[in-house]
């Protein structure tokens, strides 16, 4: 298990992080959320040693990180690291050597990401001879061409179009089913609530909230409601109740304890129910909730 430890961190008169705690389980895909400067990459930076944290500790399985174990950790920063001149598989080849990896099995598990990723003919292309989302492939590639036991992406599905972003959440899946620990941030909510089991919210340098996906979602205060009245989206005359913008979709939420019948009963005293949803609140909604407190 990767483990963050009560971590803080101050840059000047900015506090980038506040006695952040994170376990990443092995076999878990964890999201890591928070608004753009909240505090993730930094957090993300004290995993590898490029940020050394005021305080606290970074650990894996109960021990400090040293040089050695980081060889079996994957790193996909936000800020892209590939060479731009460099071909493709020289390059990775290069990546999987840092690794520990012999060339040959370095060479071996390159072939297999390039055609996984549908680029075996592109592994004399240099980098910057691909598309934009092509790069983003090779940047995956370079991050667990070693067969990693951590992964950590910061933002991965950027810029991807809907079939990289199918082809990336695949090969995640993939390294979880074999015990990997993973943890990459995204502002794609819908996404990481497809994905991941566990998910954390860092707010101004703060967890503000952690744990398992459903779990959260069931134990949360409020509820989601949609109640459509001939048509058109009707607002819930209870105590509480307010609308909420997101995704393109507009609903309501509404207090976990209210009494749903006498709602509906409201509901049809306005007109005809023509669409009718009550469920615990998705991703977005605890995110929004979280942040804006």
């Amino acid at each position: 298990m990767l483990q963050i430890n009560h971590i803080a961190k101050r840059f000047g008169d900015v506090v980038a992080l506040r006695d952040v705690s994170l376990d990443v389980r092995p076999g878990r895909i964890m999201g890591f959320l928070g608004r753009n400067g909240a505090g993730k990459t930094t957090t993300m930076r004290t995993i590898f040693g490029l940020v050394n944290p005021d305080s606290g500790s970074v650990m894996y399985q109960n021990e400090p990180i040293s040089h050695d174990t980081r060889l079996h950790f994957g790193y996909m920063p936000e800020e892209r690291g590939l060479y731009p001149r460099m071909k493709v598989k020289e390059q990775l080849v290069y990546f999987g050597r840092l690794a520990g990896m012999t060339r040959a099995d370095a060479g071996d598990s390159a072939d297999h990401w390039l055609a996984s990723f549908g680029l075996a003919d592109r592994a004399d292309s240099k980098l910057e001879d691909l598309s934009h989302g092509n790069q983003q492939r090779i940047q995956l590639a370079a991050a667990i061409v070693h067969d990693p036991e951590v992964i950590v992406l910061d933002e991965p599905f950027s810029g991807l179009d809907p079939i990289g972003v199918e082809s990336l959440s695949n090969v995640l899946r993939q390294f979880s089913a074999k015990g990997a620990a993973i943890l990459f941030s995204s502002h794609q909510l819908d996404l990481v609530e497809h994905i991941c089991e566990d998910v954390a919210i860092v707010n101004e340098g703060s967890i503000v909230v952690s744990g398992e996906l459903d779990r959260l979602r069931e134990d949360a205060s409020y509820r989601r409601v949609e109640i459509w009245v001939d048509g058109t989206l009707w607002d819930p005359t209870v105590e509480g109740a307010h609308r909420v913008d997101s995704g393109g979709r507009t609903h309501h939420i509404v207090s976990a304890d209210i009494d749903v019948e006498q709602m509906l009963a409201l509901a049809r005293d306005a007109g005809s129910i023509t669409r009718f949803s009550y469920e615990p609140p998705s991703l977005s909604d605890i995110f929004y909730e979280a942040v804006s407190a």
